[in-house]
């Protein structure tokens, strides 16, 4: 089908393969305030640069609305990069599958930015992901650029204000509508963005170097989840072939390696900034040659039965939300990829009810420890 207005684009949006359900939504307020105020600030033709675009919505109304020279898309994760394009695909119809999609997606960077005088950008959750972002269009757009940058106002804070300000010479906020902003800067300052990113931060406790991109989840702490689980380390049985599934900065990888130094490990992450933060981690501690990276959406590309050993700390939000979904669809692709007599350990949040499918995706069952916070589990796999 084609679509020309953003009611008609909006409608025909959605969220796969990332988790469906009906209270989440693959569009929000915000991305239509976006778009109308592109429009209304003259911004149609211009060279376009979209990041944060969840499942298409910004880029996809940009095209429509705003009849780009250019577009380029940077999504941190690769479903909303899949979504982006199963949903530009819906949008197009059989008709203009040989006419290409009208974006190219790219990496935050040089290629994305260079000669961008406009940049749409959904407000990330935080404010290091919002740095890096604000400096790499500071010192990669054009001079004349205008970033708009939109959000729910009860995300937001006057921190990104400050961070928006450190790049730019104007930042305005602009009035809030159906419980969105819109923050416009202008005036990039190349000479004072930070390109501090990836931090590198040394845990004493850990005796481990963690680098973190802005985007990744906890920076480059140690969260309280992850402590928990490496407690039980010295009880996991040494394997060909581990997996620190929803990797983030490659904590769990490396120490997995670490402590059982015959085994390769692969760390794994939706995120394209947890990837590269965990390939970070594994060259400051001496353990690029052991440890492997992959973006990927829960092992979609490992063969069934591939490995002996999966390491699972997941996540119970998605986007602004908390929904199960995500740990879920996780816990059932270790299941689907580890070898018969594999385990799964996964630490999780007490009130998330997480045992009946790890018996029912993986095997037996047992809970090795629990805290005030969080329960740990291993799962054996049972015989296929």
């Amino acid at each position: 089908m084609a679509a020309n207005t953003l009611a008609e684009i909006f409608h025909v949006l959605r969220r796969r393969p990332d988790v469906e359900a009906p209270n989440l939504q693959a569009w929000d307020a915000t991305d239509l305030l976006l778009l109308e105020t592109a429009v209304q600030l003259g911004r149609a033709g211009s060279t376009v640069a979209v990041i944060g675009d969840r499942y298409g919505a910004l880029t996809l109304g940009a095209s429509a609305v705003l009849a780009p020279a250019s577009l380029r898309v940077h999504q941190d994760l690769i479903t909303g990069e899949r979504a982006l394009r199963l949903n530009a695909a819906e949008l197009a119809g059989p008709e203009a599958a040989d006419a290409g999609p009208g974006f190219v997606q790219l990496p935050l960077g040089p290629e994305l930015l260079a000669g961008a005088d406009t940049v749409l950008l959904q407000l990330p959750k935080t404010l290091a992901e919002l740095e890096e972002i604000a400096a790499a269009v500071a010192l990669h757009a054009a001079p004349g650029v205008r970033l708009l940058a939109g959000g729910r106002v009860k995300h937001m804070s006057l921190g990104m204000n400050a961070v928006l300000e450190r790049c730019f010479v104007s930042v305005q906020p602009q009035l809030a509508r159906q419980k969105s902003r819109v923050l416009l800067a202008g005036g990039p300052k190349p000479a004072t963005a930070s390109q501090r990113f990836p931090v590198v931060e040394h845990l004493s406790e850990l005796d481990l170097d963690v680098a973190a991109h802005g985007a990744v989840f906890a920076g480059p702490r140690l969260d309280i989840g992850t402590r928990f689980l490496l407690t039980f380390l010295a009880a996991m049985k040494p394997a060909r072939h581990a997996v620190d599934l929803g990797c983030g900065t490659g904590i769990l990888a490396a120490m997995y390696a670490r402590q059982f130094p015959a085994a390769a490990v692969t760390a794994t992450d939706q995120s394209a900034a947890a990837v590269r933060s965990a390939l970070a981690t594994a060259r400051a501690n001496g353990l690029a040659d052991r440890i492997s990276v992959l973006q990927d959406d829960a092992l979609g590309t490992f063969p069934d039965g591939a490995v002996d050993a999966v390491l699972l700390n997941p996540p119970f939000h998605v986007g602004a939300g908390v929904h199960a979904g995500a740990g879920l669809k996780m816990i059932e692709a270790a299941g689907r990829v580890l070898a018969p007599g594999g385990e799964l350990w996964t630490v999780f949040n007490r009130h998330l009810a997480y045992l009946p499918a790890l018996e029912r995706h993986v095997g037996p069952t047992v809970v090795e420890g629990r805290n005030p916070k969080f329960t740990v589990t291993r799962s054996t796999r049972n015989p296929r």
